[in-house]
């Protein structure tokens, strides 16, 4: 009984003595123009509170943990581009492409910057640079290597990279499929603005192998599409997915590869890069040019324009008999 009171007196006495240490900061503020020194720990802890509608929450909250041994120590004010560098390298030491050391640095940039401007915590954000991606990356697979991936995958990972191969939509948007956006009578689904990359609505054919799948997943939950033992899926890039792209005998090959290799298969098939354009839900035409390399079967009429046909080939070739 002893050792709980005195627990809790020491609780209590803590409590009153970071109450303390609160308003002599705020009087500081106040009186000297100095803002109170925030830890990183805390200023996560805001993020995840206000943050609980942004899709990518569990991104952020992986990229939190690892930082932890790295940020929690510092103050915010006294996290500099120097101490920011250093995590980059950590990062990179540890096997983490570009990408990932991006996507990570992003996050810090991100709740930098709403700290100074929103919660007016520090004066200033660091500028430290991103590393350089190669964003013209194109990687895809054949058809039978699609269908070995697939069938190492796990039930409701197999069901979602056939959808993508399908439609092509983003990781995000199969995962968070609802089925009040799909109208079965119309083989029609729609990404609204709030859930699209590029902040626009996006229509979504569906052909023969997404009805299928979707026909598949009725019934086993009532609002989204695709889910894992009844909850939906937050996580795609998973051991399950790394070990199947493994047993499947692909290398080099991301989720978001199914959407290079859908686009791919558009283009082999005949269909044009304005058409893929607004299949895809990109932004510019530009962006898909990427893929023209695939297919000159656009370019066949042009070719044609200035061609002789056969009769230039069958003269040259009757000129080359008389010189003999």
């Amino acid at each position: 009984m002893r050792v709980q009171e005195s627990t809790r007196c020491t609780s209590k006495r803590e409590a009153q003595e970071y109450e303390e240490k609160r308003r002599k900061e705020v009087r500081h503020q106040i009186l000297l123009g100095k803002k109170p020194k925030r830890k990183w720990a805390e200023a996560v802890l805001r993020w995840l509170d206000e943050m609980q509608h942004k899709r990518s929450l569990y991104d952020d909250v992986s990229h939190f943990k690892w930082l932890q041994a790295h940020l929690n120590p510092y103050t915010l004010d006294e996290i500099t581009k120097d101490v920011i560098e250093k995590i980059a390298r950590i990062k990179e030491a540890a096997g983490c492409k570009a990408a990932t050391v991006n996507r990570m640095l992003c996050v810090i940039r991100a709740l930098l910057n709403r700290a100074h401007k929103q919660w007016e915590w520090i004066d200033r954000v660091p500028a430290f640079p991103t590393r350089h991606v190669d964003n013209a990356r194109i990687r895809w697979i054949t058809r039978a290597e699609a269908d070995r991936l697939l069938g190492e995958l796990p039930g409701h990972l197999k069901a979602m990279a056939a959808f993508t191969l399908a439609t092509g939509l983003r990781a995000g948007n199969v995962a968070n499929l609802k089925w009040a956006e799909i109208n079965f009578k119309l083989k029609h689904a729609v990404v609204h603005p709030d859930e699209s990359k590029n902040k626009k609505p996006l229509g979504v054919p569906l052909n023969a192998d997404a009805m299928a799948i979707l026909k598949e997943q009725k019934g086993k939950h009532p609002t989204y599409v695709f889910t894992y033992r009844g909850k939906p899926v937050t996580q795609i890039n998973t051991k399950a997915w790394r070990n199947a792209v493994r047993r499947a005998g692909i290398k080099n090959f991301r989720w978001h590869d199914l959407r290079h290799t859908w686009a791919s298969w558009h283009v082999q098939s005949g269909t044009s890069l304005p058409e893929l354009v607004e299949l895809g839900g990109w932004a510019t035409f530009e962006m898909v040019l990427r893929y023209a390399h695939l297919s000159s079967s656009h370019l066949t009429q042009a070719a044609d324009r200035i061609s002789s046909g056969a009769n230039m080939v069958k003269s040259k070739s009757e000129g080359g008999k008389n010189e003999s």
